[in-house]
């Protein structure tokens, strides 16, 4: 029985193959951005809530076999009609080690896992650079990175059918 257990934790040439691991190297903002421009007039009570568009965007590059820079892109705009009240744009990554995953998981993971764990970081700075600006904190929802991908991927499969017959 014990020799049946030693296989199955060996790999196809009898050495054990070590489990999936996923780690954060280390994080750090890119670039910050706070504009105010209507400052201090844009900064008194307001009769309405302010319009806010959130736009966020995840791209990922090797830098080695295992090792991935993960960046997020947020970017918000606060409106009170025509009148900019706020604009914050950040990028904030992170350099994630990924070993020892099958090859068709590591795109997700690298689009889902790692935004997944850099996004409350990156929400908390959001959140006080707009306090700091002297506007109630943006506390940006919780974003589904899994539906993302799978957006972002069925686009890039209809770009390539669409290209395909172009090349022929």
């Amino acid at each position: 029985m014990s020799d049946k257990a030693d296989n199955n934790a060996a790999g196809s040439n009898g050495e054990a193959s070590a489990p999936p691991s996923l780690n954060i190297l280390t994080q750090y903002i890119k670039d910050l951005s706070f504009e105010n421009p209507g400052a201090p007039k844009s900064l008194g009570p307001k009769e309405k809530a302010p319009d806010i568009n959130i736009n966020v965007n995840v791209n990922a590059n090797p830098m080695s076999q295992t090792d991935f820079d993960v960046v997020l892109n947020l970017t918000a705009d606060a409106k009170n009609g025509d009148e900019q009240l706020f604009h914050i744009e950040l990028v904030y990554g992170g350099i994630f080690r990924v070993a020892n995953f099958p090859q068709e998981h590591v795109l997700p993971v690298l689009f889902i896992e790692c935004p997944r764990l850099l996004f409350p970081f990156a929400r908390q700075i959001v959140a006080d650079a707009t306090r700091n600006g002297g506007f109630p904190p943006l506390m940006i929802d919780p974003i589904d990175f899994a539906q993302m991908f799978q957006q972002r991927m069925a686009e890039e499969q209809a770009k390539a059918k669409v290209e395909a017959p172009k090349t022929n």
